[in-house]
C-alpha cells in the first residue's frame, strides 16, 4: 500500500525568501525606504556628531575638516545622508496626513508615494549639484 503524502502549506510561517515572490505596492515600498532612511540616519549619527563636533573646536580642525569633506566618497557619504533625511522628512509628512485619514485610498496613496519619492529625489539631486560644485 502507498499512500501519497501531501505537503501542506505552513500559513503563518514566511521566510525572506518567500516575500520576493509578492509584487510590492508603491506605497509599501515607500514606506520600507522611510524606514530604512530612519535607520540610516541612526547608524550615521556618530559619524555626523564627530565632524559636528571637529569643525566647532578651532579653526585648524575647521579646515581639516574642510579638506576631509572635499574627497568623493565623502560627498557620497553625505549626499546619501541628505536624501535619507529629505525622504525621511516627506514620507513622515505623508504618514502623518494618512494618520489623519487624508488619502488612505489606494489611488491618492500612489499618488502621494510618488509625489514622495520624486520630492525627495529631486531635492537630493539638487543638494548632489551643488555639493559637486556644479552652481
Amino acid at each position: 500500500m502507498s499512500e501519497v503524502v501531501k505537503t501542506r502549506p505552513r500559513f503563518g510561517v514566511m521566510r525572506l525568501i518567500d516575500a520576493t515572490g509578492y509584487r510590492l505596492p508603491l506605497a509599501g515600498f515607500v514606506s520600507i525606504l522611510h524606514r530604512g532612511s530612519g535607520m540610516l540616519m541612526f547608524l550615521l549619527l556618530p559619524f555626523i556628531l564627530y565632524l559636528l563636533d571637529k569643525s566647532l573646536t578651532s579653526e585648524l580642525t575647521f579646515a581639516e575638516l574642510q579638506g576631509f569633506t572635499s574627497h568623493v566618497f565623502v560627498k557620497l557619504v553625505i549626499l546619501a545622508l541628505v536624501w535619507a533625511y529629505l525622504h525621511h522628512f516627506c514620507a513622515g509628512v505623508r504618514h502623518l496626513f494618512m494618520d489623519l485619514h487624508f488619502g488612505l485610498d489606494k489611488d491618492t496613496a500612489r499618488k502621494s508615494a510618488v509625489g514622495v519619492l520624486a520630492i525627495s529625489l529631486v531635492l537630493a539631486a539638487l543638494t548632489g549639484l551643488k555639493l559637486f560644485g556644479v552652481f
